[in-house]
């Protein structure tokens, strides 16, 4: 295809024009000094201070190790369209402190970018930030069609930086990659990711939300010459919207949607090029709000014990921006036995990053995330022993029914998915107030063994006939542990 005309650049000299009112300072301390087994937290992006609202985290890390978060700086919580600017903060000791702010992209209004993901290159070291770019319309007004420079069409535009993120450059790329059959289409916000393995290896893939007749699809853009040209895969939905991939060990990319009540999965054998159609992910409750999925280790061969260790975050609610929630597969993403609450209270959008090739005995994640009902852009970051978790998904097979008044046997099963030996543990039950059920010892466990104990559960005779949540939780050594949910139902007696 045609190469694209580079549009003007961004030097970081200009980019503090912007916002110079004030750089936002973090909420804790200065420095962030991660101690072992600690999540730390610090806003680094705080409404009033430099932009009367700032929204939507994208993270990553560079080929030279510097953390780059990028996020809107708005004047007002509306998306696009709207006079709004995509800027950035820049870390070169790990998170623990953050360059001032500097801008990636800002026009005068009517003109507006928005909605950040960033792309790293592993194999050039380039860095991209794709967003939407707008003038009358936004994503539900987009006109279709994919001409470059009508004020009605939501435009595909990234900037790209070669030095680290200090300068940036800007491209346009909505005729190589919209079908001008569909109307509105933005990148979704967060990360992007390069394949590492296999057949593709090397290539680029940043996700799309599209419109496409009334309904709503997600799509890969993809790029097999480190940028110089762009593809557009085959939409899968309807019912997409903003989503994120993480390449698996076994080859395939598995695509993570933004859904409610529960998130929604598909899979591409072929680089992101076409995808299965869309099933629900029953272990990650959703809201509908924009989550993240990464590879842990994503460099390690597939015969490494952590190939298949995946990360996700996001509200892990089905009704409410709130629980920020940060889980771990061992196995791709076919269970999520392990997790930890970030945040109770208030958050929405979340974004992850490695922050090292997570082989050593304990590596940190990097978090982004908006906190506060929208006050605050928040960087944290958190290690395995903060996580405290074990590969051992568990699963509850409770009987039909469970009388009130009565004591009946529930079964849970425990398997392993480590790679060393497991000691003996335990396995409880969180129930209503007024049962009881007794923790009841797991055996060690060889890897890949498993084992079924049976716990006994005394419903007491007021209880209500219906179905009642409930969780398992497998402890071993003493502070790692794994979680199963399931449900129960009483009948009267």
């Amino acid at each position: 295809m045609q190469r694209r005309a580079t549009l003007a650049a961004t030097t970081a000299v200009a980019a503090l024009a912007l916002l110079a009112a004030g750089t936002p300072t973090a909420h804790t301390a200065d420095r962030q000094v991660a101690a072992a087994g600690t999540l730390t937290s610090q806003d680094i992006a705080t409404a009033g201070t430099g932009s009367p609202y700032y929204r939507i985290p994208a993270l990553t890390r560079t080929t030279k190790g510097t953390l780059i978060a990028a996020y809107d700086a708005r004047p007002t919580l509306a998306d696009l369209p709207g006079n709004l600017g995509v800027v950035l903060r820049r870390s070169t000791d790990g998170g623990a402190t953050w360059q001032a702010q500097q801008v990636v992209r800002k026009d005068a209004a009517p003109r507006g970018y928005g909605d950040p993901s960033l792309l790293v290159d592993r194999e050039t070291g380039r860095i991209f930030v794709f967003y939407a770019a707008s003038v009358n319309q936004g994503f539900f007004g987009s006109a279709t069609g994919n001409d470059e420079n009508d004020p009605n069409v939501l435009q595909a535009d990234y900037s790209y930086s070669d030095d680290d993120g200090l300068t940036w450059k800007h491209e346009r790329i909505t005729a190589e990659i919209k079908d001008p059959a569909w109307a509105g289409m933005f990148a979704a916000s967060g990360e992007g990711i390069q394949l590492r393995h296999g057949t593709y290896k090397g290539r680029l893939v940043q996700q799309y939300a599209i419109r496409n007749n009334g309904a709503n699809y997600a799509v890969s853009a993809y790029s097999d010459d480190h940028g110089a040209t762009w593809k557009m895969g085959t939409p899968v939905g309807p019912g997409g919207d903003e989503n994120k991939t993480v390449e698996l060990s076994d080859g395939r990319i598995m695509l993570n949607n933004r859904s409610a009540p529960y998130r929604t999965v598909a899979y591409s054998t072929d680089g992101g090029v076409t995808y299965t159609p869309f099933q629900q992910d029953t272990e990650l409750p959703d809201p509908a709000n924009n989550g993240s999925v990464m590879r842990f280790a994503p460099d390690v061969p597939a015969s490494h014990p952590r190939a298949s260790w995946l990360m996700f975050s996001n509200t892990a609610t089905t009704n409410s921006r709130s629980n920020l929630t940060v889980r771990l597969s061992c196995d791709n993403g076919q269970n999520w036995p392990v997790r930890r609450t970030v945040e109770s209270g208030s958050a929405a959008y979340s974004t992850l990053t490695p922050l090292s090739d997570g082989t050593a005995a304990n590596p940190r994640v990097g978090l982004l995330w908006e906190r506060d009902n929208y006050r605050h852009i928040t960087y944290s970051s958190f290690d395995l022993q903060w996580l405290g978790g074990v590969c051992a998904p568990v699963t509850l097979t409770p009987p039909a029914s469970l009388p009130a008044g009565r004591t009946t046997e529930v079964t849970v099963r425990v398997v392993s998915q480590n790679d060393k030996d497991l000691p003996a543990g335990s396995v409880s039950l969180k129930l209503p107030s007024g049962w009881s059920a007794p923790s009841v010892t797991v055996p060690a466990l060889r890897p890949g063994q498993g084992a079924n104990m049976k716990i006994p559960v005394t419903v007491p005779a007021t209880a209500t006939a219906g179905t009642v949540s409930t969780t398992a939780t497998y402890l071993v050594r003493g502070w790692q542990r794994s979680y199963g949910d399931g449900t129960l139902t009483v009948t009267a007696p």
